[in-house]
């Protein structure tokens, strides 16, 4: 091995190293070359600090790339905010933010949308605080929650307290939720745990939604479709009054007309109802929330079923199918013979499989659902079978 120097070609951005005889050898710039040029290895501290350095170079050029990128769809925001400054609630520094939640101490959750952090006002009022990601799509989802959830004030939809936006940093303010989300309750692997819900609260959450969804549907000035009802976006206060969160989905309806147009499929697998996907199914509308309402009522049904396991006939049919054919059979079983339970039981079944039929003319509005719900399971029928069997 001999030693000598070498000469420098940047390429690219980066910098490699080339000897003119091509051997091995060590150079005083730290660094082992081999045969091929381009390729060579670091062998003094000296060659580790060069590369460092070029790797923090091109870091803070990509992070000052992505911020340009980023700050371009700032005015965009702000134009939206200032077009109705007066209806939107209280907008904090991110100064403030990091101050509210101890520097971010304190995680709660997180998806695709971001991380949720607890905080606490100054007044003593905790909060949950979602810092979105730095996205084109969380732009969308920031301008969603802010036009929608400041229109809303219902017991059953979930309180927006504020906002954040400063250069890339986007945030939302809720009000803090104890009992996290519904999703804790909701599935099969919660049945046998602490979590479990009885019969009477399942129903009462079941209400509680069905009522905030016909509050967006029809209570309030601007028609709001959620687009992506689920247990993971109901939260759940301390006294497991149900709240519906997560609008960043969601459209909002100027005029009283139900047909809605989208750019495309939206929501989660397994709820998404099938207009929403295919055009065959007809027009998307508010319906399609009927359906994924529907499928969530279903899941919490047969989230109580200790019975279905890994090899029960149950656990490989389509359960709406299966709960369809049984339904007498589930409801005496469920309820222990408790003839409150059975109707409890009996009615969230019905009302599930009408909501979610595959012709969202056939599905009811939810004025219809929380009727249902709220009435005498002696006028409610079954929907025809043939069409939920797909």
């Amino acid at each position: 091995m001999s030693t000598g120097r070498c000469s420098y070609d940047q390429i690219g951005g980066f910098f490699g190293c080339f000897c003119s005889d091509g051997s091995l050898r060590t150079t005083d710039c730290g660094v082992e070359h081999l045969k091929k040029p381009g390729i060579y290895i670091i062998t003094s501290a000296s060659g580790m600090l060069v590369l460092c350095l070029l790797s923090v170079a091109c870091f803070l050029g990509y992070k000052a790339y992505m911020s340009r990128k980023r700050s371009k769809e700032t005015p965009r925001i702000e134009s939206f905010l200032q077009k109705r400054a007066e209806a939107y609630p209280k907008r904090y520094t991110y100064a403030q933010v990091k101050k509210m939640t101890g520097i971010f101490a304190e995680k709660l959750g997180q998806g695709g949308f971001g991380v949720v952090y607890k905080g606490c006002l100054s007044s003593g009022r905790q909060i949950a605080v979602k810092m979105l990601k730095d996205s084109k799509a969380d732009v969308e989802e920031f301008i969603n929650e802010v036009a929608s959830i400041s229109a809303t004030s219902h017991v059953n939809v979930v309180t927006l307290i504020g906002f954040c936006l400063e250069g890339s940093k986007r945030a939302l303010l809720y009000d803090y939720m104890p009992n996290g989300s519904f999703e804790r309750y909701a599935f099969k692997h919660n049945t046998n745990g602490e979590n479990t819900l009885s019969w009477e609260k399942l129903f009462d959450i079941a209400v509680g939604i069905a009522r905030g969804l016909e509050y967006l549907h029809r209570g309030c000035n601007t028609r709001i479709v959620h687009f992506d009802i689920k247990p993971h976006n109901i939260l759940l206060d301390q006294d497991f009054c149900p709240k519906i969160s997560d609008f960043g989905m969601a459209k909002l309806c100027t005029n009283k007309g139900s047909v809605i147009s989208i750019g495309g499929a939206r929501g989660t697998i397994g709820y998404i109802a099938p207009e929403v996907y295919s055009k065959q199914f007809g027009p998307v509308s508010s319906k399609s929330d009927v359906y994924s309402y529907g499928m969530m009522v279903l899941e919490m049904v047969g989230a109580r079923d200790k019975n279905i396991t890994a090899n029960s006939e149950r656990s490989s049919q389509y359960f709406p199918q299966w709960i369809y054919e049984n339904l007498d059979e589930y409801c005496f079983s469920a309820s222990e013979t408790n003839g409150e339970i059975t109707e409890i039981v009996r009615k969230m079944i019905i009302v599930g499989l009408w909501c979610i039929q595959l012709s969202a003319s056939n599905r009811p509005t939810m004025t219809r659902v929380v009727e249902m719900l709220e009435g005498s399971t002696c006028g409610l029928e079954l929907p025809p079978q043939v069409l939920i069997s797909w």
